[in-house]
């Protein structure tokens, strides 16, 4: 391993989070927040409930009551005034089932006057459930989504179906309540609609799409689950204001702040990745090839989401297997590296927040014995990341604004 490019590659990542943790966020979108004499009620939901949470009661002081449902191991101690819960992601469990009962109930019965402080992150549409159909078959349809490669506006133009607080209906059970929603964006452009499902948004996606996308990957349903499918989500909602605040935009400027910082020259490619993550890989290793020579030291980013395409039983997320697959496209090349990171922290079901390799990495799985095109083919980057020091462990870092890739060139070597 390059232990100097590994060594910027950290830096970056530690300087990009910081940047983008959520706390000023939730500041500066609370200046519109005028609750009146009425009681103020917070239910905070998504990877970066806990923190967002907490940055609005410092802010606001202690609330009337609230619920705060984010993913295990993301509760960092109590917060005065909300009962903190702990629940399953990407696919929703029990727990998540169990605890959007208590927000539910937290809502219900209010007044005019009354407030609803909503606080919403990825990783809600998982975490705030409470579904029409069986659990049990939620969460096989969520992993069947997830398997076959859809993306998340496919996926939750799905879910949105078969929830009570999905696409709207949230809001409506806060109704008449005023609801003041502040949204950390995880989506790529921002839809409201589509960030965790929308549950205090009216949904702009449609019955024939939501059709349309159950046929185009056969996804076995249940007689009411296809029923379900053609009855309309909301579409209009009086009740409800909302600040979108934070972005993968500002991920990717604060990652081009730190290269330049660095002695980088920052390139941005787009804030919009969606594509494969294997494809993602491959492409940014060629450009790094393309400018590989002499000249100035050049960082290239990109920032957005990809999917991945199950087809075996490993360990990983998109994050790893982008950053493996980009491996051989850099063998060799002195001063080149790549990395990749979830904001949140943690990449698929793993504990790692991404993946990095640099021109000494194929050398080093060839050396164990290990055959990258059987690792990805298996889909088990971790193990394969793991066993040449690739993996990039971070914790939860209680923001969630998407994924950022970044591939170095250090040239003036």
């Amino acid at each position: 391993m390059d232990r100097e490019m590994r060594k910027d590659a950290d830096r970056i990542i530690e300087d990009s989070l910081k940047a983008v943790l959520p706390d000023q966020a939730v500041f500066r979108a609370l200046k519109d927040f005028s609750p009146g004499t009425g009681r103020v009620l917070l239910v905070s939901a998504g990877k970066a409930a806990w923190q967002m949470a907490r940055a609005a009661i410092d802010a606001l002081g202690p609330v009337d009551a609230g619920v705060v449902i984010t993913k295990y191991g993301h509760v960092m101690g109590e917060i005065p005034g909300a009962a903190c819960y702990e629940a399953g992601h990407p696919i929703p469990d029990s727990n998540s089932f169990a605890a959007t009962r208590k927000a539910l109930e937290l809502v219900s019965g209010l007044s005019r006057e009354d407030n609803v402080l909503f606080l919403l992150s990825g990783g809600g549409s998982a975490l705030l459930e409470s579904p029409l159909i069986p659990g049990e078959e939620l969460m096989d349809v969520t992993g069947q989504l997830l398997a076959c490669g859809a993306d998340i506006t496919e996926i939750n133009t799905i879910r949105k179906r078969f929830s009570a607080v999905k696409g709207g209906r949230f809001a409506l059970a806060c109704a008449p309540a005023r609801v003041f929603s502040i949204v950390l964006s995880d989506i790529i452009g921002d839809p409201l609609d589509m960030i965790a499902s929308g549950p205090a948004c009216p949904d702009s996606s449609t019955c024939a799409q939501a059709v349309g996308i159950a046929e185009k990957y056969s996804l076995k349903l249940s007689p009411a689950a296809s029923a379900l499918l053609k009855e309309e989500t909301p579409k209009e909602l009086d009740n409800v204001v909302t600040k979108i605040t934070g972005s993968v935009r500002e991920l990717c400027a604060a990652a081009a702040k730190s290269c330049q910082s660095l002695g980088y020259r920052p390139v941005l490619l787009t804030d919009r990745l969606d594509c494969e993550a294997r494809e993602a890989g491959r492409f940014l290793s060629a450009i790094l090839q393309s400018h590989a020579g002499p000249g100035e030291d050049l960082a290239f980013i990109a920032g957005g989401e990809t999917v991945v395409h199950l087809t075996g039983s490993g360990l990983g997320g998109r994050n790893q297997e982008l950053a493996l697959a980009a491996a051989p496209g850099i063998a060799g090349l002195k001063g080149a590296a790549l990395f990749s990171l979830g904001s949140d922290g943690t990449d698929g079901p793993t504990d790692a927040a991404g993946g990095y390799v640099d021109g000494d990495t194929m050398a080093a799985l060839n050396e164990k014995g290990l055959d990258l095109h059987a690792i990805l083919r298996d889909n088990d980057a971790y193990h394969g990341l793991k066993a040449v020091d690739g993996l990039i462990v971070t914790g939860p870092t209680g923001t969630n604004v998407n994924d950022v890739a970044v591939a170095l060139l250090r040239r003036s070597r």
